[in-house]
């Protein structure tokens, strides 16, 4: 009877263990691994964390996905990487001239990156996100009004983001502000 209870116990805690796996700060949940998507949208208040912590959020290189059947998460890390990097085009000093400008700039990162990702989710066979059945500013709103994973870009504690090649296809328009 208490080897049974004991075998009881330990296959509860092995079932719990492989139901969320951390391995290098990434954490799995069978069938569905870890990203942070959707991204807030940037604002005032949050373009300092946006800025500051960038090193310090998520990032998703080939090595973090299982090989089939997450495609839609890949999807998604890919258009965080994407975000982030355009982001430290933003932040860093090498598009914008001033607060308001990085701020404008941020927000059309967002904007970009979302819209990309829209595309390539409406390109495959399986269904899009659901935010990318709305048109305009309605998109927008369902992206940020989503339960949002890290609302503050706050950063990982003891997480620093692998160096990664920076993203093409990103174009601030000053004039857009």
């Amino acid at each position: 009877m208490i080897l049974t209870w004991g075998l009881m116990g330990l296959w509860l805690i092995a079932v719990l263990t492989l139901n969320r796996m951390t391995f290098g700060g990434a954490v799995y949940s069978l069938n569905k691994p870890y990203v942070e998507f959707p991204p807030a949208r940037p604002t005032a208040e949050l373009l300092h964390s946006i800025c500051e912590y960038s090193s310090h959020r998520l990032r998703y290189p080939p090595g973090y996905f299982p090989r089939s059947g997450v495609s839609h998460f890949r999807r998604c890390g890919r258009a965080i990487d994407r975000l982030e990097s355009w982001y430290t085009a933003c932040c860093t000093g090498q598009i914008t001239q001033d607060y308001t400008q990085t701020l404008c700039c941020a927000e059309q990162a967002w904007k970009q990156a979302l819209t990309t990702f829209c595309e390539e989710e409406q390109a495959t066979m399986t269904a899009a996100h659901f935010c990318c059945a709305e048109v305009g500013d309605a998109m927008w709103m369902c992206f940020n009004n989503e339960e949002l994973p890290n609302p503050q870009y706050r950063p990982r504690p003891g997480y620093t983001a692998p160096v990664q090649p920076p993203e093409q296809g990103f174009t601030f328009s000053p004039t857009d502000c």
